[in-house]
């Protein structure tokens, strides 16, 4: 029998989901539309330049909107700041380091593997597993390992995956534990500091001209401020599990963006294996059952 309130709550419950996988599809959308832009940069200031300028921008946004006090965190809330800060920073530098070696479209494919084993933590079927499978035969039918395989691009996309799969966990911890936007901001802030060095060392170069900067600071605002803001609202709304839902469309974007802002035409086996891999991380995401995994009802 379903009371009334019972059911008011799946309809808002049913509402959030909906809320949050757009935020969501929108966040995706933004990052690689500021991908593509910010690798117009790599060739002046590298990975790790654009990757500063992304940090410093972000904090440059998020801090004064945000306004947190550090003063006032707890440890409870501190310690998953930090650790969320390194994952900002190691996530971007071996995405971008994979997207100058390996191209957009592969580099973010291999990215969305983060996603696809968060979805599959701790499962145990059968069903589970023949996933991971078409997920590895996704891998290989894009990468086809090969001699002239770029094998350190292809392990920081791997590299990137594993950070991904941290912000999804992350994210959600210390966006329950800090209000508003504070966790992004804070997060993004320690991340930031990382890279003064980074920052320092390229301008005593001279190497910040007005084009890459400018391209950089694009990506600032498209794959940092948007999606860190976005994310963080929606992991408040949905389990991380159907996060990965969302992530499946970023290899597609990321594919789309690639050819059109950077020229990046893919191979039919590029395809198939990030179809392959796309269709893993969706049935992944809507049929498996992860054990002691939040409902949406139970978020409401």
């Amino acid at each position: 029998m379903h009371f009334p309130h019972q059911r008011r709550n799946r309809r808002l419950g049913g509402v959030k989901s909906l809320g949050g996988f757009a935020t969501m599809t929108a966040s995706a959308a933004s990052s690689q539309f500021g991908a593509a832009v910010g690798a117009h940069a790599f060739a002046t200031i590298g990975p790790a330049g654009v990757v500063a300028v992304r940090q410093f921008v972000a904090a440059a946004v998020l801090l004064p909107v945000a306004r947190p006090d550090p003063r006032r965190f707890t440890w409870a809330q501190w310690w998953p700041t930090i650790a969320l800060g390194l994952v900002f920073a190691t996530m971007n530098l071996t995405l971008y380091t994979a997207v100058d070696r390996i191209g957009l479209g592969l580099a973010v494919t291999l990215e969305v593997l983060g996603p696809l084993a968060v979805a599959l933590a701790g499962s145990r079927t059968r069903r589970d597993f023949l996933f991971v499978l078409v997920a590895a035969a996704g891998v290989y039918v894009l990468v086809l390992p090969g001699p002239s395989s770029d094998y350190p691009g292809i392990c920081a996309g791997l590299l990137a995956a594993a950070c991904w799969a941290a912000y999804i966990l992350l994210g959600r911890l210390v966006g329950r534990r800090l209000p508003g936007l504070q966790a992004p901001a804070a997060a993004t802030s320690v991340s930031a500091l990382l890279y003064v060095p980074v920052a320092a060392f390229l301008i005593a170069r001279g190497q910040f001209t007005g084009a890459a900067v400018l391209y950089a600071v694009g990506a600032g605002v498209f794959c940092s401020v948007v999606p860190y803001a976005a994310d963080v609202i929606a992991l408040r709304k949905v389990p991380p599990r159907f996060f990965g839902l969302a992530c499946s469309v970023h290899p597609v974007l990321a594919a789309l963006a690639g050819l059109i802002l950077l020229g990046e035409a893919l191979a039919f086996h590029h395809w198939a294996g990030i179809l392959l891999v796309v269709t893993a991380n969706a049935l992944a995401v809507t049929c498996s059952k992860w054990p002691g995994s939040p409902s949406v009802q139970s978020e409401t």
